[in-house]
């Protein structure tokens, strides 16, 4: 039988439970035995269900009054059922909210009068929910003053939550019970469990003090300061002084708890409690990171849950973008133990995690600075503690303050654009209204930063659990009136199957936002540079964002090293028409010009080749008779491109309409004299179709597009995508992927269940698998595109990667290297060369998924009687299937067929680690061989035979080396 300690009774079925847990309105024992009538004949308990047994109420309004959950209905806030019968029709006593201003206040409920006692305890079950600013208190009154004991403010759930007081009064007094219900809430109450020592004072009754607010010389929508003035209720705790003596921003939250909980309450529930409590120099652990003196910590509490104990700040803002709360804590837990802190939004009704640290198994603690940033009224920080006191854990917080956080305050750092994160996050904040958030992150499983390779980064991770919404936006302070015009530039990395949109956007004060740059769906697992001009503002302040939005699930988005420089950017080497012209100026109006076709309208293309969608931009020009005669041109030129090698390669994407759209001429244009390099006049079908010309110019040049008209009736020629590559432009459909895609498309659309491949190196990474080596340059630096085939589900997902369209082909060749890299066991999946054509879709080569242990060459003749794309495509039809898939060096021949080259890829390239075993595998059989013939040789000569002819003989002598390919 279980030994009870000096402070437990024994119950019925012999175990121990806490004595003040006896008679106390809940069966602790579990058999009922604490609550026996016996056991508790001598307590004076009163559950309301007649009437109030001797408690007085005061008249209102408010007034305490008792009612059911039955007659109050389903309304939220309302306590939807008794404790003492846990029932609807069972009676509590209820405080609502005030339905007008006037009525609204302090409803009081007062006991008999008590003599004089130290053994005299009152248990209580309260209910608290729908207002974060409802309030309970009990206090004992003697003739002479109050005197707080307990209180209880804000939204304790829909729960009936335990008290226990215990009153040690040397004067005759009552208790006092006071409720304030806070706007859309309720306060209620049941089941009061006097002790045997709260005896009834005959001879001498206490006179109650009158209500706290009848004194109040304030409005209810008011608040007043020490000094006697009142302010509008808004005005406190918005961290700005409004009363002249500063009095309303005095407990606020910003405390060292030496005269009190700073305005911090407990709203806990459970087994646990934040409460006040000294520490001494005695006190070894908790000297090393807490000052002598008060602070709050973790207590046990008087409930029976099993959570995390929770205190709450006051309702504070608005706050400006800087602020940030700052503490001292101390842990000491296993690592199932915690100290959080999260921020309540009353105006959405959300709630976030800010910060939360873990036990280690020992004790930890410092300093932490959380950022808050701006915020709306009202909202509540709440500090969060789960761990096991009966362990030895504990968890305290001192020295709690709030800086910078006046909605008109900036932070010294607003000013700071450029920013590589390596010590912060320098004039950037997250917007925490934002659905899901930007983190500061070393990688983990995404890859290095771009600054040195093992720092630090933006990320967004539009899967992570806790995600929801649409967008995450990354913004600066307000920004003083720009005179001129910035260059911003930076690095980002958009990879992933499914992922979604990078923004850059420019907010000027009172005016509508501009979009300055996009991009939309994978640029490959890369760090890509980007730049972005940013315009005068005139007398208007401004703030940037980037902004992530949700329209894609899987992957993520990185940002690092952003550059503020005076004067407008260089001419962008990357430009998709999304945001702006890219600085390509048209040679007169009415000629080129930046559209979609969203309303389906417009002359041009139906939509843009970047988005493939209507909403989608590019740059066209009408080349009908009415706006480009016969003979006349319109010219698009682009800004100076810096020579940064001997060769480079300018790539685009056109369109030609049908009929009689003209020409398009392609100038390079050094020192004001051009030089044509290209002519387009036709154009098979009417898909967007690629080009690319060798530019070898000897100093800084530009680019001319030249539209001439021919006298047709209606026609437009249109551009798209527009890029500048270091070194010479490759065959058609040919590419190493050292540099680029060279053209090579993949397309993703979670409605259509198809996902993107990806352009990777071989640098290892968790959350993108792939080959360790690359086949051009056979190392982890060299680049390949890769597919992860987790992603697929059943039902024909698939995913592609598309050449440009070519031209027909009589006996072409397509060569190309591949991995897979897939258990033999869940080769469900299958690697294919589709040909796509005016005559549809027909695969000409294929091969299952499998282990290759290596880069495999193919070679795959082609042949297509009208133009066509080329597409490799991964599918299955069976989920789920682990595995990779990898291609590198594919090589087109529009003119030579697969029989005339000398170079056709049919061995394996085996991997580093494969090549290895190979060659091991080749030694240990050649010190087999040689043993082997040692011993024969030893013993024919044992045998007398050693100096015989052998008989000739036709069969094969030695051994054969024979390599099995997979």
């Amino acid at each position: 039988q279980q030994v009870c300690g000096a402070q437990e009774s024994r119950c019925h079925h012999g175990s121990c439970v806490a004595q003040h847990r006896f008679c106390d309105g809940t069966d602790d024992c579990g058999d009922g035995s604490d609550e026996g009538v016996a056991q508790c004949k001598n307590f004076t308990q009163c559950s309301f269900d007649h009437n109030l047994c001797g408690w007085e109420a005061a008249a209102g309004p408010p007034v305490w009054g008792r009612n059911t959950s039955l007659n109050l209905g389903t309304s939220y806030g309302v306590p939807t059922r008794d404790h003492s019968n846990n029932s609807r029709t069972g009676v509590f006593l209820l405080v609502g909210s005030a339905p007008t201003a006037q009525a609204s206040g302090t409803a009081q409920l007062s006991s008999p009068t008590f003599q004089a006692t130290n053994s005299c305890s009152l248990v209580l079950y309260c209910h608290l929910h729908g207002s974060a600013t409802s309030n309970l208190s009990i206090s004992y009154v003697t003739n002479s003053a109050k005197h707080l004991m307990r209180e209880r403010t804000g939204d304790l759930g829909s729960c009936w939550v335990r008290e226990r007081v215990d009153f040690n009064v040397t004067d005759p007094f009552k208790v006092l019970i006071e409720g304030v219900a806070g706007r859309g809430g309720t306060v209620a109450i049941d089941d009061l469990i006097l002790s045997p020592g709260c005896v009834k004072e005959q001879e001498k009754p206490v006179a109650l003090l009158p209500s706290q607010a009848d004194a109040s010389p304030c409005a209810t929508d008011e608040v007043a300061c020490d000094n006697g003035d009142c302010i509008a209720a808004e005005l406190a705790c918005d961290f700005a002084d409004t009363c002249t003596d500063g009095s309303d921003e005095k407990h606020c939250g910003t405390t060292a708890f030496e005269s009190g909980s700073g305005g911090w309450h407990d709203v806990s529930v459970g087994r646990l409690h934040w409460g006040l409590q000294k520490v001494t120099e005695s006190d070894i652990f908790l000297t090393v990171f807490l000052c002598p003196g008060t602070f709050l910590a973790l207590q046990t509490g008087e409930g029976q849950m099993v959570g995390p104990a929770k205190a709450q700040s006051p309702l504070l803002g608005p706050s400006g973008p800087a602020c940030t709360m700052e503490m001292i804590y101390h842990i000491q837990s296993d690592p199932q133990g915690f100290l959080a802190i999260s921020v309540t939004d009353h105006t959405t009704g959300t709630t976030q995690l800010a910060w939360q640290t873990q036990g280690r198994g020992s004790t930890s603690g410092g300093h932490v600075r959380v950022p808050l940033g701006e915020r709306s009224r009202p909202f509540q920080v709440e500090l969060l503690a789960l761990v096991d006191l009966q362990s030895s854990a504990s968890v305290s917080v001192d020295n709690v303050t709030f800086e910078q956080c006046c909605l008109n305050m900036m932070s010294p750092t607003a000013a700071e654009l450029s920013c590589n994160f390596e010590r912060g996050m320098c004039g950037w904040y997250q917007d925490l209204s934002s659905d899901f958030k930007w983190v500061l992150s070393t990688g983990q499983g995404q890859g290095s930063d771009h600054t040195t390779g093992s720092g630090y980064f933006l990320s967004v991770d539009p899967s992570v659990p806790w995600s929801h919404g649409q967008r995450a936006q990354l913004l600066t302070s307000p920004q003083e009136p720009a005179a001129a015009p910035r260059c911003l530039s930076f690095w980002y990395r958009l990879a992933g199957p499914q992922i979604g949109t990078l923004n850059l956007k420019l907010w000027p004060e009172g005016g509508e936002e501009m979009m300055l740059w996009t991009r939309r769906g994978t640029q490959g697992h890369i760090w890509h540079q980007a730049w972005a001009t940013l315009p005068t503002t005139g007398q208007q302040r401004y703030q940037v964002a980037f902004e992530v939005l949700r329209d894609g699930f899987l992957g993520d988005v990185g940002l690092d090293d952003i550059t503020q420089t005076v004067g407008p950017c260089r001419a962008e080497l990357s430009c998709s028409f999304e945001a702006e012209s890219c600085g390509l100026v048209a040679s007169r109006k009415g000629t080129w010009q930046r559209q979609s076709n969203s309303t389906g309208t417009t002359a041009g293309p139906v939509a843009d080749h970047t988005t493939g969608t209507a909403a989608g931009h590019y740059m066209v020009v009408n080349t009908g008779k009415v706006s480009l005669p016969a003979g006349h041109t319109a010219a698009l030129t682009s800004q100076p491109y810096q020579l940064s090698v001997s060769a480079q390669c300018l790539a685009f994407w056109y369109q030609l309409s049908a009929g009689t759209p003209g020409s398009l001429r392609v100038f390079v244009e050094q020192s004001r004299v051009r030089k044509k390099v290209l002519s387009i006049s036709t154009m098979e079908g009417s898909n967007w179709h690629r080009s690319h010309v060798t530019i070898q110019p000897d100093g800084d040049w530009q680019v001319v597009f030249e539209a001439a008209g021919t006298g047709g009736d209606h026609g437009y020629i249109a551009l798209d995508d527009l890029h500048v590559l270091d070194g010479a432009c490759p065959e058609p459909a040919s590419c190493d992927f050292e540099q680029d895609t060279c053209g090579w498309s993949s397309p993703s659309d979670p409605r259509l269940h198809s996902f993107a491949w990806g352009w990777k190196s071989g640098i290892t990474l968790a959350k993108y698998p792939g080959p360790e080596q690359d086949h051009t340059l056979g190392t982890r630096n060299g680049h390949y595109m890769h597919f992860d085939t987790s992603v697929l589900g059943a039902r024909g997902t698939r995913a592609l990667l598309e050449s440009p369209p070519l031209p027909a082909a009589t006996d072409s060749c397509l060569r190309f290297w591949y991995q897979t890299d897939i258990p033999e066991h869940l080769s469900s999946g299958e690697l294919r060369v589709m040909l796509q054509g005016m005559a549809g879709r027909r695969m000409v080569w294929s091969v299952a998924g499998h282990r290759s242990r290596g880069w495999q060459g193919a070679v795959v003749p082609v042949q297509s009687p009208s133009e066509f794309q080329i597409s490799f495509e991964m599918t299955t039809w069976r989920w789920p299937m682990e595995g990779t898939v990898a291609l590198d060096d594919i090589m087109y021949s529009a003119r030579v067929g697969c029989h005339s080259s000398p170079e056709s890829p049919v061995e394996e390239k085996p991997s580093g680690s494969f090549g290895a075993e190979v060659v091991l595998s080749l030694l240990l059989a050649l010190v087999i061989v040689a043993l082997v013939a040692a011993g024969g040789w030893y013993w024919l000569k044992q045998r007398g035979l050693a100096s015989r002819t052998p008989t000739e003989s036709n069969s094969p002598q030695g051994f054969d080396n024979i390599t099995f390919r997979d």
